[in-house]
């Protein structure tokens, strides 16, 4: 073929697609409507950034003016929000049916002990089976153990007439300065939608490659499709994907604009940048979809893989748990998705700011994944050709 008649092949092809998109609705939900739903529910569902008012347990066996104040400052957290409890048993039990996070026993005569010197014991116990909500029920707990601890000090240290700055220099030899890079506030929303959108974004793009490609054998369609594009399986792949390209590839620039733009996500460089991000990650996650259904030219199977390399995807990008600590096999087998590489691009740019020379190297990670369709596609184009799919 010429190149003028491709480019009317791949025209006819667009329109042909277009199409069987406007018959087939699955195609238009299965992208903008479930991406749009993806936005708006998990923007909304973390929208106050950091849970707060997590139930936490107190049982009090002393019911003295230390206990009541302790009580009383771990319900004015934030995080926290205080159950009382008189038994110990029933704090384990509510505990242990996801009603309370955590609790705190303080134990009988424990003001008396404080005045007596005697160093009382005040334990607790934190359901760590709900991550987020026992992590956070840990630190409340914790740091307002610690500030009892610290205000019990000063005022001993008081009572022996030490002046208040060698009282401090004794509580805390060492000061803080911390500095949370990136998301100063811990906002959930911003430590999470960051990757988990793009992430969804990229299930969809694999998902919906697969399945436009694999319904042709489905449907006995392939031959046609094939005597269209000229015998020419890079012909055909062209008119297929390209309105599925700039659909996908609005729904992440809006993504985008949503995240850093009207819910104001914290970016230290430019948005301009993370569209090259977003549009590499497209390409990437459509050429996987591509050597997926090439290599297995059969669509169940194929949903199937993608379903699986798609879910996988959100473990190994490092965003929850760090790469560098999973095993050396696990590390080099992270380098297998593309989003991977888009959390790394994103964490130079928008946290760092460094600009190309932070992020040079992931583009071309990003562009390794363009090779697959070209090493695959062969195998597509056979059983195009020879509509060998197997129905059973």
């Amino acid at each position: 073929m010429s190149f003028q008649q491709k480019i009317h092949a791949i025209r006819d092809l667009l329109v042909r697609e277009v199409r069987i998109m406007v018959q087939r609705p699955i195609y238009i939900v299965a992208s903008v409507a479930v991406m749009i739903f993806n936005i708006f529910f998990y923007l909304t569902l973390m929208q106050d950034g950091l849970p707060h008012d997590l139930p936490i347990g107190v049982v009090d066996l002393d019911n003295s003016s230390t206990s009541r104040s302790f009580s009383q400052q771990l319900d004015a957290t934030q995080l926290g929000a205080v159950v009382k409890y008189t038994d110990l048993h029933e704090a384990r039990i509510d505990m242990q049916r996801g009603r309370i996070n955590g609790y705190v026993l303080i134990p009988q005569g424990f003001n008396a002990d404080i005045q007596a010197n005697r160093r009382p014991t005040m334990s607790y116990y934190v359901n760590t089976l709900y991550f987020v909500g026992g992590s956070l029920a840990w630190k409340d707990m914790l740091q307002m153990i610690n500030l009892t601890n610290g205000a019990v000090q000063r005022q001993v240290l008081r009572a022996k007439g030490v002046n208040e700055a060698e009282i401090m220099n004794r509580i805390q030899p060492i000061r803080l300065d911390q500095h949370q890079i990136g998301n100063v506030t811990t906002n959930y929303n911003v430590y999470l939608c960051n990757i988990l959108l793009p992430g969804i974004l990229q299930m969809i793009v694999i998902l919906i490659t697969i399945y436009s490609l694999g319904t042709e054998l489905k449907y006995g369609t392939s031959k046609h499709l094939m005597r269209s594009a000229g015998d020419s399986i890079e012909v055909a792949l062209l008119g297929k994907l390209i309105p599925y390209t700039l659909i996908f590839t609005i729904l992440g620039i809006i993504t985008l604009m949503v995240l850093y733009v009207w819910m104001d996500f914290p970016l230290a460089g430019s948005i301009g940048n993370m569209f090259i991000a977003m549009l590499l990650l497209v390409a990437s996650a459509e050429a996987v979809g591509i050597f997926i259904v090439s290599m297995i030219p059969v669509l169940r199977l194929a949903i199937s893989i993608g379903a699986i390399y798609s879910v996988l995807a959100f473990s190994l990008t490092g965003f929850t748990l760090p790469v560098q600590a999973m095993p050396t096999y696990i590390q080099s087998f992270a380098m297998a998705f593309p989003l991977r590489h888009y959390y790394l691009f994103y964490v130079q740019e928008a946290i760092f700011a460094s600009g190309f020379a932070g992020w040079w190297k992931e583009v071309i990670h990003l562009l390794v994944f363009l090779v697959l369709p070209p090493l695959s596609m062969w195998r597509l184009a056979d059983a195009y050709r020879h509509q060998n799919y197997i129905t059973e």
